[in-house]
């Protein structure tokens, strides 16, 4: 049987605004990825996940889509995407476009049409428009409902610029599968679902009796009207069946915030989604049980339905995880060491290989993230872990741009822009190159078993077969290396002993 290449992909997230600009506007943009591919084709990772690329009013980032059959003009046109797409190929690398199902812009077409046609018309059956609004919150803050000029309200679980779609509607549906086939047609290898879990609302809109929403730590999501509703399924099993025409090696990655990995091992079951992002290991917090506990019971709940785990540390939605770790680099390096070990899939979020951490001190004026002014200013938003990457130089914008970036990058990155690592055998980017090295060539690592050895309460280690140990010591004291061979690759200084917050692979 082929090797499915899904199965254990390492795939690196590009937050197409922040990562290179190469027109000079101060937004990263196509050209300025394409530029970057020898790079990433080096870094040793199997394809890249980019953030929307498409027409939008960016009220969220380009998760408000105008168009999507088109790039917006500020990252490039659609013959610069064809030639992204084609040039990634060459470098060995695959394609997973961003598609955004649960809500529109309320700049598309669509919307507009709705608007303009009124209450009752077949226009705003497309969206979910009533007379009265009910007591749900918006993810961003504030009520989930906006009121248009002629008394009714419209839902949008996100920004009042993000009407939701009604998933109940064939003309919804079908749009939906014509975008996939549009971009499959030009070569894409996959798409990453945003709100997976959003799409469908139990049609009674019942109130929930909630004061607040969330995102990353949601209420209970067991029985919601909005999140998680069994009819998702449905849609997922039809656009697994579209793109079986297309081959095998298309693939599906579900951003589905749920309660529980037994709630997620349905997204993935084998006649739906490939994959979905293990948001419980993502939450967890640096403790050896929970992170344990986290790690059994994603694997059992996926090996149910036959599916591979989908590792995650950071995100473009999440507090980058060298700050939200507590712990700095020591525990980033550990971590990486740590996911890249366990079998499955993983992702990597931009700049994580260079060690960057939340910029937390951004000019309150700058704040571009719809939750800074929905929360009445009380939410700093997500732009902290948004900020362009340094590539190069002393001084920003570090290689980035040659104009001002749209989030300013604090001058201490100095010491960690790209080409201030590239040649240091000690930093976090050789830590990734030789990770991610190993782990392609080693048979025991990547998609496969897992088996936990005998350790300290603060110790997690486990075998992988044929013949590689991983250790990790999340506690406050040195402990003992096991036996072994030699050591393949280790966080920190190797030794005798394990140095707290610090990981090692071992060749048995």
């Amino acid at each position: 049987m082929t090797r499915q290449w899904w199965r254990d992909a390492v795939i690196y997230q590009v937050y197409i605004r922040s990562f290179a600009d190469g027109t000079g506007d101060g937004v990263g943009d196509l050209a300025g990825l394409r530029a970057k591919l020898p790079y990433l084709s080096g870094l040793g990772v199997d394809a890249l996940w980019i953030t929307p690329w498409y027409p939008s009013p960016m009220a969220d980032g380009g998760y408000d889509v105008a168009d999507y059959r088109d790039i917006d003009p500020v990252f490039g046109t659609l013959a610069d995407a064809e030639a992204l797409i084609d040039g990634a190929h060459r470098h060995g690398l695959r394609i997973i476009v961003d598609i955004v199902p649960n809500h529109t812009s309320d700049g598309h077409p669509w919307f507009q049409a709705a608007l303009t046609a009124g209450r009752g018309s077949p226009e705003r059956e497309r969206y979910v428009f009533r007379d009265e609004p009910n007591d749900w919150r918006s993810v961003f803050g504030g009520s989930a409902w906006s009121r248009v000029d002629d008394g009714q309200w419209y839902l949008h679980l996100f920004d009042s610029a993000q009407p939701d779609l009604n998933w109940d509607h064939p003309e919804v549906r079908a749009e939906f599968l014509d975008v996939l086939r549009f971009w499959l047609d030009r070569g894409v290898d996959g798409f990453r679902i945003d709100v997976a879990h959003g799409m469908v609302k139990d049609p009674a809109l019942p109130g929930l009796g909630l004061d607040h929403e969330g995102l990353v730590e949601p209420p209970d999501r067991s029985d919601h009207p909005h999140w998680d509703r069994p009819g998702v399924h449905e849609i997922f099993r039809s656009w697994r069946e579209l793109v079986r025409h297309y081959g095998d090696d298309r693939i599906f990655v579900a951003e589905a915030w749920v309660d529980s990995p037994r709630r997620l091992a349905r997204y993935v079951r084998p006649d739906e989604l490939h994959t979905a992002f293990n948001f419980d290991f993502l939450r967890c917090p640096w403790d050896a049980a929970k992170l344990r506990s986290v790690i059994d019971s994603s694997i059992t709940a996926l090996a149910t339905v036959g599916a591979p785990a989908t590792w995650v540390l950071s995100n473009h939605d999440v507090k980058r995880h060298v700050t939200r770790y507590g712990g700095g680099l020591p525990r980033a390096r550990a971590a990486l060491l740590l996911m890249l070990a366990l079998p499955g899939g993983a992702y990597l979020y931009q700049g994580e290989e260079l060690g960057l951490e939340e910029v937390e001190d951004l000019p309150e004026e700058v704040l571009q993230d719809p939750t800074w002014e929905r929360s009445g200013h009380t939410k700093r938003g997500r732009d902290g872990c948004r900020v362009p990457l340094p590539w190069s130089g002393w001084e920003p914008p570090f290689g980035f741009s040659a104009g001002t970036p749209w989030l300013p990058q604090p001058a201490r990155w100095a010491a960690k822009t790209l080409a201030a690592q590239e040649d240091d055998p000690d930093s976090v980017l050789c830590l990734y190159r030789d990770a991610l090295r190993i782990r392609k060539e080693h048979p025991a690592l990547g998609d496969g078993e897992l088996s936990w050895l005998d350790s300290a309460p603060d110790v997690l280690a486990f075998r992988r077969e044929p013949g590689v140990v991983c250790v990790v010591n999340l506690g406050s004291a040195p402990v003992a290396v096991p036996p072994h061979r030699k050591i393949l690759l280790a966080s920190a200084e190797p030794a005798d002993e394990l140095a707290p917050d610090s990981a090692v692979w071992l060749s048995t």
